[in-house]
């Protein structure tokens, strides 16, 4: 539970200060909307993510489940590639780092999917 609080947190707290440069720093850097576009798309899905951890976290106080552990390990990895990936992408110029994008993508939904494997086998109070 602790470690997805923290990471939950951290990079939630990375998307804030993303998100600023991104709206502040970067668009005097880079005119290409296109470009910025895909900037904020990783912010965006970088602070989704950041949410989804929270809900593992808070899941996990109450239950220990792979499952779950497994969700936020995805989220994590899906974070860190699609949303890296795109960052990179447009602070380098380097258009293969879109290669892995994808991957993250993958890994996120993979995630969405443990999750919603655990919601399916939780015992129902009624």
């Amino acid at each position: 539970m602790k470690k997805f609080l923290f990471i939950g947190s951290l990079f939630a707290l990375l998307a804030v200060v993303l998100g600023a440069f991104g709206a502040h720093g970067l668009e005097r850097l880079i005119s290409s909307e296109k470009v910025l576009a895909r900037f904020h798309t990783g912010v965006e899905y970088q602070f989704y993510h950041s949410f989804g951890i929270f809900i593992i976290a808070l899941l996990l106080k109450d239950a220990k489940s792979r499952l779950l552990n497994s969700a936020g390990f995805f989220f994590v990895i899906g974070i860190v590639l699609f949303s890296g990936s795109l960052y990179l992408y447009v602070l380098t110029g380097n258009k293969s780092f879109g290669m892995i994008t994808p991957v993250g993508g993958l890994a996120f939904i993979i995630g969405w999917l443990f999750l919603l494997v655990y919601a399916f086998k939780i015992k129902s109070d009624k």
